[in-house]
């Protein structure tokens, strides 16, 4: 009865997301209140002593994943906030794409862009300076909201190839079952599979999108701050893989640089505007991760994902890895794949490089299954979590693809 309970309240979360539109509720309001009360449920549940410090023990825990996540996202958000604010995104665009392009080649353009960036940066950046982009573009809504997929796509298939690029990239690693070169060979069924969405979202799509020049005046200290930024996603790699040092410390350290060099270079007056963009970062966005994530740790607690570990392990390897990257579009990936590799499967190389495309592309089918996701839904008005559902049919075919190729590259190499 308790597990049913708590399962309904996840359901009712999904629900909400689902029909936001209808209840003009904001999902971030509906999914933190629904996490709050199926951990406050499980307390109350708790009828010894020793369960109630058992109950208490993992909700620390998932709490301190949250603070991780959370902290990591308002520094990088800070980041791009304030490089958006000074223009740098814009002239970036500008010195990248041109002035008048067709919406068929800036498709393309896009998801290249998106794909590239994603790998060697976090897919949190790489969404918000690829939707970025887009506001460069007079793009009309239909147009806008198609783009916005593409990138969300872009994103997750980018970074599956490099430990920089997806945390559950970087799970996998870690765990010893593949080497970086071995990931490395993700890349091209990552961009075969990109390519492919973006011809099928270009049918249809005519004329020409032109975008206004910016002047603007880059001030030296900006330059400096955009170099910081750049030197912070250099060092979070190379400090994670030669000391171990977790991702969010290296981007808390340049974020406080960044401070640093504001008061430096900048009046008092000026300074306190520096320090206000990071009242720019959407605190929608975090509250609703808070909220799924919260939900997604009290399923992990009740033995829902071990079910699914059950499951996988019943099915051959390449059928469960491609279902389990699909099942990430509906749970994080980051403890389904948790829950995968405490489960230990004996999986080939072929096999682990699968479940890595899988679980790192699948959270793409939908809107809500994947960190990229969940950011666009915030910031393009248009991107809805109904109105995202017509493009599964065309998502699914690329994801597909580029499991298929994958596990043939994969086999061709590694035997």
């Amino acid at each position: 009865m308790l597990h049913a309970f708590l399962i309904s309240l996840a359901i009712l979360a999904l629900l909400s997301i689902v029909f936001e539109e209808v209840t003009h509720l904001n999902k971030a309001k509906t999914t933190l209140f629904f996490g709050c009360i199926a951990w406050i449920t499980l307390f109350i549940a708790a009828d010894t002593p020793s369960a109630e410090k058992l109950v208490e023990h993992n909700l620390n825990e998932n709490l301190l994943e949250i603070a991780t996540l959370w902290l990591f996202l308002m520094s990088t958000m800070t980041f791009v906030a304030y490089l958006n604010a000074k223009g740098m995104i814009q002239i970036l665009v500008q010195k990248l794409f041109p002035q008048r392009v067709s919406v068929r080649m800036l498709m393309i353009q896009v998801a290249l862009f998106s794909l590239i960036l994603s790998a060697i940066c976090d897919n949190v950046t790489a969404t918000l300076v690829s939707l970025g982009l887009l506001t460069t573009f007079e793009l009309n809504k239909r147009m806008r909201r198609r783009m916005a997929v593409l990138i969300i796509f872009a994103v997750n298939s980018g970074g599956v190839a490099l430990i920089t690029g997806d945390v559950t990239t970087l799970m996998i690693f870690l765990s010893g079952h593949l080497k970086i070169s071995e990931l490395l060979i993700l890349f091209l069924p990552a961009a075969i599979s990109v390519m492919l969405l973006a011809v099928l979202f270009s049918r249809g799509a005519k004329g020409e999108v032109s975008t206004t020049p910016v002047q603007r005046q880059v001030q030296t200290v900006d330059l400096i701050i955009a170099g910081i930024f750049f030197t912070t996603i250099i060092m979070t790699m190379v400090m994670n893989i030669f000391f171990s040092i977790p991702p969010v410390l290296t981007f808390l350290t340049g974020l406080s640089v960044m401070f640093l060099v504001g008061h430096w270079f900048r009046s008092n007056k000026e300074e306190l505007r520096t320090l206000e963009y990071i009242r720019q970062v959407e605190f929608d966005t975090l509250l609703f991760f808070l909220g799924i994530l919260l939900l997604v740790g009290m399923l992990k607690e009740i033995g829902t994902l071990d079910l699914l570990t059950s499951v996988y392990t019943s099915y051959n390897p390449n059928v469960s890895n491609f279902f389990a990257g699909a099942g990430s579009a509906l749970l994080d990936n980051v403890p389904l794949t948790a829950a995968l590799l405490k489960a230990n499967p004996a999986l080939t190389t072929p096999e682990w490089l699968g479940l890595t495309y899988a679980v790192g592309v699948g959270g793409s089918l939908l809107v809500v299954g994947s960190a990229a996701g969940i950011i666009a839904m915030s910031k393009v008005k248009e991107l809805t979590f109904v109105s995202y559902l017509k493009y599964v049919p065309m998502l699914t075919i690329s994801y597909a693809f580029g499991y298929a190729i994958t596990l043939l590259l994969a086999h061709q190499i590694y035997g």
